[in-house]
């Protein structure tokens, strides 16, 4: 079957999207339709200049034998900008107060487009990073990792409170929570990573980032690097934070339970301590 060029753009744009960060070989493009590389490469050409010009993300060319080409998806600031800004109208709402200075937050972690630009915005900025695995502790910032991971194309590991049958054999750490003080436990399994793997980890809330800080250790016990901190809002805190780079959408300055108050700002995503 020989494919027409509006054909083979359609198609090749969908692949391209589905497999994100994923070196394709122009041969795959050739022999799936029937093409000359040269053909291939033109069209190739029309699909990295629309997806440039439309902010979609960038189409980068690996040149060599074992080259091809990878599609990286990336916002630009004015469309992240706009997201988090979405994200202060919809979180500001006074009866999203819950009682410790919490807001709530399950039907913004339930949305799926909302939460797959929040994915994206974080791919972003770490689009140009060795990812290898996505990390978050159950259960609301699964879908933020999820998110993440299908715009890096990278798994995703949930640590867990306590030990399932279902895991197998697992490692436990005790770490202590930065708003209670208290000491907790996290338990992840030992299948889950490998040596020397590099991880993102991410939250849906931070106050003083003693949950982070928690995963932080577990990676060393795995002997895995911390590649970065991605959290959906923060909370300003007086006491000190526990993990001193990391990157925000939204965050919260200030609550007053009494007057049913929320003052959201834009996070940390732009300013000098991100990434």
């Amino acid at each position: 079957m020989k494919w027409k060029r509006s054909e083979r753009l359609v198609d090749m744009t969908h692949y391209l999207l589905e497999h994100p960060h994923k070196l394709i070989p122009l041969t795959y493009f050739a022999d799936l339709y029937e093409s000359a590389k040269s053909s291939i490469s033109e069209d190739l050409g029309i699909v990295k200049e629309t997806f440039e010009q439309k902010g979609i993300g960038l189409l980068a060319t690996v040149p060599g034998a074992a080259g091809g080409v990878k599609y990286i998806p990336k916002l630009q600031e004015p469309e992240i900008r706009a997201i988090m800004q979405e994200l202060i109208s919809e979180l500001s709402h006074s009866d999203r107060l819950l009682p410790g200075g919490y807001l709530y937050m399950t039907d913004v972690l339930g949305n799926p487009d909302m939460m797959n630009r929040v994915g994206k915005v974080f791919a972003t900025a770490f689009a140009h990073q060795k990812i290898d695995v996505i990390m978050t502790v159950a259960t609301k910032g699964i879908p933020i990792a999820h998110a993440i991971a299908r715009h890096l194309n990278v798994p995703v590991v949930i640590v867990r409170r306590d030990s399932k049958v279902t895991e197998g054999s697992t490692v436990s750490i005790n770490y202590v929570s930065g708003s209670s003080r208290r000491i907790q436990t996290m338990v992840l399994s030992k299948r889950s990573m490998k040596s020397g793997q590099r991880v993102l980890i991410t939250d849906d809330f931070m106050k003083v980032g003693g949950t982070m800080n928690g995963m932080k250790n577990l990676l060393e016990e795995f002997e895995c690097t911390l590649a970065g901190v991605a959290v959906l809002v923060e909370a300003e805190h007086k006491d000190e934070q526990l993990v001193e780079k990391y990157l925000s959408l939204v965050k919260l300055r200030e609550v007053s339970e009494k007057e049913r108050k929320i003052e959201l700002q834009e996070g940390n995503y732009f300013s000098d301590g991100g990434y």
